[in-house]
C-alpha cells in the first residue's frame, strides 16, 4: 500500500496521534505525517504510507492555506486560547475595518518571527516547550517566513466584554506560526492577542475538498475499499518542476544513475515522470552543472 491519505484532522487529536490511528487501520507501520497540527486545531493533514514516506520533507516544505480568528484584549502563555491568560487590556470600542486591513498588509511579504515559547523549535540540543514547562526563559532564535497572501474574511469583527475578534485567511511557508502572527497583529493593533481558532484548508495541492475523516477512512476500509482513498505519490510533488521520460530511460532513472543534464531543465529540483508516474526526483548536480543526480528514487 504506498500513497497519500488526505485526512481531515479532527479536533482532540495529535498529529502523532493521527499516524498511530491510520497504522491500526491500514495495517501497516511505514505511515509519516507531512506537518504538526496542534490538538485544538483541525484541518488537512496528509499522511504519507509505504513509498510515499520518501516524499514526506517535500510535502512538507510547501505552501499552507490556513484560517484563523484573531482576538484581541488578551494574549496568552501558548498564544492560543488554550494558555493562561498572561496580560489583559479591554477593547473599549470596536476598531474600524479600514485600520484592520491596513495592518493586514504590512504582514504580506517576507517577515521576521519569533516562534512561541511553546513549540518544538530546538535550542540548544532542547525543544523550546521543554524550557517554558520548566520556567526557563531562553534567547529565541528569528526566523524569516513568507506571507503569500493574509486577507480578512468576512469584513466583520465581533466586540464584546472587551474582546475584538475577527477571522482572516492566510496563505504563507513552511514554519510560520499562525499563533505568532496572531499576536504581533494584536501588537500592531495595540493591544494583547491571541489566536482562538484555527484551520488548515490546504498543504501544497492537496486540499479541504481532497480530505476525509477518520469515520470515512474506516468505512471505506470496511467495504475493502481501503487502497482507493490513497492519493499518488505525484499529488504531493504538483509544486516541484516535472521533467518527462520515454520508456526506454526508464530503467535508468529507477537505478538512480547520474545522467546528463537536458537543455530544457531550468529547475534545480525536479521530480522525474515516465507517463503518469513518478519514478523519482533529482536535481541539478552540486558540483557538475552539466548533470543531474537522485534525490529520492521510488
Amino acid at each position: 500500500m504506498h500513497g497519500i491519505l488526505p485526512l481531515w484532522k479532527e479536533k482532540g487529536y495529535t498529529s502523532h496521534d493521527c499516524v498511530s490511528k491510520a497504522r491500526g487501520m491500514l495495517h501497516t507501520r511505514k505511515i509519516g505525517h507531512t506537518g504538526t497540527l496542534d490538538p485544538d486545531v483541525e484541518g488537512v493533514l496528509p499522511l504519507c504510507v509505504g513509498k510515499a514516506t520518501k516524499i514526506v520533507p517535500f510535502l512538507t516544505d510547501t505552501e499552507k492555506v490556513y484560517e484563523a480568528t484573531v482576538t484581541l484584549g488578551t494574549s496568552t502563555e501558548t498564544e492560543d486560547a488554550s494558555g493562561e491568560v498572561i496580560e489583559r487590556k479591554p477593547v473599549s470600542e470596536a476598531i474600524p475595518l479600514e485600520r484592520i486591513e491596513g495592518i493586514l498588509e504590512q504582514f504580506t511579504g517576507e517577515i521576521n518571527q519569533i516562534p512561541p515559547m511553546y513549540s518544538a523549535v530546538k535550542v540548544e540540543g532542547k525543544r523550546l516547550y521543554q524550557y517554558a514547562r520548566e520556567g526557563i526563559k531562553v534567547e529565541r532564535p528569528q526566523r524569516k517566513v513568507v506571507i503569500s497572501d493574509i486577507e480578512l474574511l468576512d469584513h466583520e469583527v465581533s466586540h464584546a466584554n472587551g474582546q475584538l475578534s475577527f477571522s482572516i485567511r492566510v496563505v504563507c511557508s513552511k514554519g510560520t506560526y499562525i499563533r505568532t502572527l496572531c499576536v504581533d497583529i494584536g501588537k500592531a493593533l495595540g493591544f494583547p492577542a491571541h489566536m482562538s481558532a484555527l484551520v488548515r484548508l490546504k498543504t501544497g495541492a492537496i486540499s479541504k475538498e481532497n480530505c476525509l475523516t477518520f469515520d470515512q477512512v474506516q468505512e471505506a476500509i470496511d467495504h475493502g475499499n481501503g487502497e482507493k482513498l490513497l492519493l499518488p505519490l505525484s499529488k504531493g510533488l504538483e509544486h516541484i518542476d516535472t521533467y518527462h521520460i520515454p520508456q526506454d530511460q526508464r530503467q535508468a532513472i529507477k537505478h538512480g544513475q547520474v545522467l546528463s543534464k537536458p537543455n530544457e531543465l531550468t529547475a534545480s529540483i525536479f521530480r522525474v515522470m515516465c507517463e503518469q508516474e513518478v519514478l523519482a526526483i533529482y536535481q541539478i548536480h552540486p558540483t557538475k552543472p552539466d548533470r543531474i543526480k537522485p534525490v529520492r528514487v521510488f
